[in-house]
């Protein structure tokens, strides 16, 4: 069994994921095909890609250069109490998605409104949003998963409204069940975030584009969206 996924953020970006061939059928020749008539797909967009670490000289051959690491971090217990609530923090129906997908666009390499509909009313998932004075300034979702629960996106203007968005998306969570958290890894404020409130590494992927890497405000990124979908 085999598959893989490519999703199309308009005529100019898309994301490549979910290329998985599994390991009773590997080595047979069956990955290679499915590669190529899945980047056949795209076009002449830029395509982006989170893959395995290991797998970076395979992603080189078909154009594909590294941009930065994403880190993997984990609760696997209860998660630390958290600050204060503030008011800042609004449910995403509270705030405008035309404003949401303006702060969202400077983190992602297009806008994506369609996208972040559907996102953000996913079953099992929260949204908040960090708002002052009508203005965006952070927002993040965790959404349940078939093991334990993934927070992503997690973009902030700063590692204070970061670290007040994640606490408050954990928040009244079951004690059972893991939290994932993906971070770039060019973010150092936002690692210092993750293993200051105890979280620990448990994976990588290399985030490689084939035509170029985009303008986005990685120092932003405190989570990423989704491995599998940008």
């Amino acid at each position: 069994m085999l598959d893989g996924s490519g999703l199309h953020y308009g005529k100019g970006f898309g994301f490549l994921g979910f290329y998985i061939v599994v390991p009773e059928c590997r080595g047979r020749g069956y990955g290679l095909p499915l590669w190529d008539r899945a980047l056949e797909q795209f076009g002449t967009r830029n395509i982006g890609l989170d893959g395995v670490k290991d797998q970076q000289d395979n992603y080189r051959k078909s154009g594909f250069n590294l941009a930065y690491s994403n880190i993997r971090y984990v609760w696997n217990k209860r998660v630390p109490a958290g600050p204060t609530t503030t008011p800042c923090i609004v449910p995403v129906d509270q705030v405008r998605m035309d404003t949401l997908t303006s702060y969202d666009r400077l983190c992602f390499s297009v806008p994506r409104p369609d996208f972040l509909e559907a996102w953000t009313q996913q079953p099992d998932s929260v949204t908040l949003v960090w708002q002052e004075n009508e203005a965006i300034r952070g927002y993040g979702a965790i959404r349940q998963c078939r093991e334990g629960w993934k927070v992503g996106p997690l973009f902030a203007d700063h590692p204070g409204i970061a670290e007040h968005l994640l606490l408050a998306l954990c928040d009244g969570l079951p004690d059972q069940g893991s939290i994932y958290l993906d971070v770039p890894e060019v973010n150092k404020e936002a690692i210092r975030l993750a293993t200051g409130l105890g979280m620990h590494e448990v994976f990588g992927t290399a985030r490689m584009y084939n035509r170029y890497s985009p303008d986005i405000a990685t120092q932003r990124i405190f989570g990423v969206t989704s491995f599998e979908l940008g």
